[in-house]
């Protein structure tokens, strides 16, 4: 009796090996399969869907990714077209993808960011490297603990490549600090690449990462994406942390996604949105957060859409000309795809958007409480201590005195007059939407071309969303014609907004341009290695 059942236990055993092998011999055909229809690979101008589908068809690992991103960094930011984007490179960059290498699959799928490179603009704490803000008084600054959106990408399973160039504490719109001088625009190097964020602008239109991280005071998200063909997106006020993020203004900051593609903005938008409660604000985000802003993109997201444009925000002299070019033939292919253009104004807007800008007040404040969180680490302890050091890039010296000197600013007539007149902004924008029965607003994110380098940002149209707290999303529109500086022309960015929590509107209509246009291309001065 105990010989039947002992064999009838090793038949059943045997059976169920047969089964298994049967079963991994079906999968590695699958698997082989996959690889055999699978597109080839290439690392210049990938996503995060194209990257797990590499990942899964075996056709690279995590390792040689990493390494494929930062050769390219070695052949063109300090060599070739010289772009200076990068601060920073981890030296752990490498060990982090061997370890996920080492994940199981499931592991690996669990994580929505799994092997994603990202390029943090260098005001976003990491505990491993330093937090520099482009400033050399602050080159050696490593915070405590990794900032919130940084903590959320790397629980999703992204590397942090590295760290880019920004204009120094992200106070201005040229991309130039006194530790990573100036960056240069890849599509034209002798223009900006934008600013504040215009190191990780001109880093992921160079192919230097997948995605990249930008914090927006003005428009310091938005510059940057117009100027190089990307997306970027400045979230609705308190969808986003800026805990863990050098500080400009409390009322105006807000962090966001520069990526190339809007799909990987929106999965990016995924992981990072979210209740913290080291910021405030985000309370107010409980709620309002879809399930995915990913999962509701269309390639007909324009049919029966109403779009405005805003025609006080387009230019009207020759210098102009080539940006409205593009903004007139988006609204043609917009029109083309089903939506109804609807050219707008707002009255008075010029005076309503004037002298909106909160920083001289609320800097100083600011600043200090990050220092002060430093604690011991901190290599100065104020503002103070900060300008009496001088080491900062000569441009920030007005405004930086300016904050200095300001009295009591948080108690002042003038700050809480200004952020009255802030609710007027509001209420006019809102107004235009439901008289006008609008989905979103359209105009120009600049209305001339980025500028040359060692000239002033000017005409950016970024104050409709940093004035309101609206969200706003830059998306690449087209380019200007081809000059012997930029063979591929400069680009041109268009930007859209609406109200608040309105990220899935904005994102449905413009990958819906996106998908119908392909306006993006990649800049001639860094082309695939060989």
């Amino acid at each position: 009796m105990r010989t039947r059942v002992t064999t009838s236990i090793l038949d059943v055993m045997s059976a169920i090996l047969a089964v298994m092998s049967a079963i991994l011999v079906a999968m590695a055909v699958l698997a082989d399969a996959e690889a055999q229809n699978a597109p080839r690979f290439v690392v210049e101008e990938t996503t995060i869907a194209s990257i797990h589908a590499a990942l899964r068809s075996g056709q690279i690992t995590c390792v040689q990714l990493t390494r494929a991103y930062l050769d390219r960094i070695d052949a063109y930011d300090h060599k070739g077209p010289a772009l200076n984007a990068i601060l920073t490179v981890n030296p752990r960059a490498l060990d982090t993808a061997a370890e996920m290498d080492r994940l199981d699959a499931a592991a690996a799928t669990r994580r929505s960011l799994h092997c994603i490179p990202v390029v943090l603009k260098d005001n976003y704490d990491t505990a491993d490297m330093p937090t520099t803000g482009g400033a050399v008084t602050l080159a050696k600054s490593v915070p405590p603990a990794d900032g919130f959106i940084v903590r959320r990408l790397r629980e999703a399973g992204a590397i942090v490549l590295a760290k880019a160039n920004l204009m120094e504490l992200a106070w201005s719109g040229t991309t130039a600090s006194s530790l990573g001088g100036q960056t240069r625009n890849p599509y034209d190097l002798t223009r900006t690449p934008g600013g504040s964020s215009g190191g990780t602008g001109a880093a992921i239109a160079a192919n230097f990462g997948v995605l990249g991280t930008g914090s927006d005071t003005g428009q310091s998200i938005r510059s940057p994406a117009s100027a190089n063909s990307l997306v970027g997106v400045r979230p609705t006020r308190g969808l986003v942390s800026r805990a863990g993020i050098i500080p400009v203004s409390t009322t105006q900051d807000a962090a966001g996604p520069i990526t190339r593609t809007v799909q990987d903005a929106a999965r990016m938008l995924d992981v990072i949105a979210g209740y913290d409660p080291d910021d405030p604000t985000t309370a107010f985000s409980v709620g309002k957060i879809p399930p995915s802003y990913a999962s509701g993109l269309t390639g007909d997201g324009l049919k029966g859409a109403r779009v405005g444009l805003l025609v006080d925000f387009l230019g009207r002299d020759a210098i102009h000309e080539p940006v409205n070019a593009v903004v007139d033939a988006a609204a043609a292919m917009m029109t083309t795809m089903g939506a109804t253009i609807v050219r707008v104004s707002i009255p008075d807007l010029g005076a309503l958007t004037r002298n909106l800008g909160l920083i001289t007040f609320e800097f100083k404040s600011a600043f200090n409480a990050y220092l002060a969180g430093l604690g011991p680490r901190a290599p100065v302890k104020t503002l103070d201590e900060f300008i009496a050091r001088g080491e900062f890039h000569p441009a920030l010296r007005s405004g930086l005195l300016a904050a200095q000197k300001v009295a009591d600013p948080l108690n002042s007539a003038e700050y809480k007059q200004m952020l009255l007149r802030r609710n007027d902004l509001r209420q006019a924008v809102m107004t235009l939407i439901a008289a006008n029965r609008l989905d979103a607003v359209l105009y120009p994110h600049q209305r001339r071309l980025v500028v040359p380098i060692g000239e002033e940002q000017v005409e950016r149209n970024g104050v409709l969303s940093n004035g309101t707290g609206f969200p706003a999303i830059a998306f690449p529109g087209g380019f200007s014609p081809p000059t012997a500086s930029a063979p591929g022309g400069v680009p041109v960015g268009i930007e859209i907004l609406g109200p608040e929590w309105s990220e899935p509107v904005l994102f449905k209509l413009a990958y819906a341009y996106q998908e119908g246009t392909k306006a993006r291309k990649p800049p001639a001065s860094t082309p695939p290695l060989r």
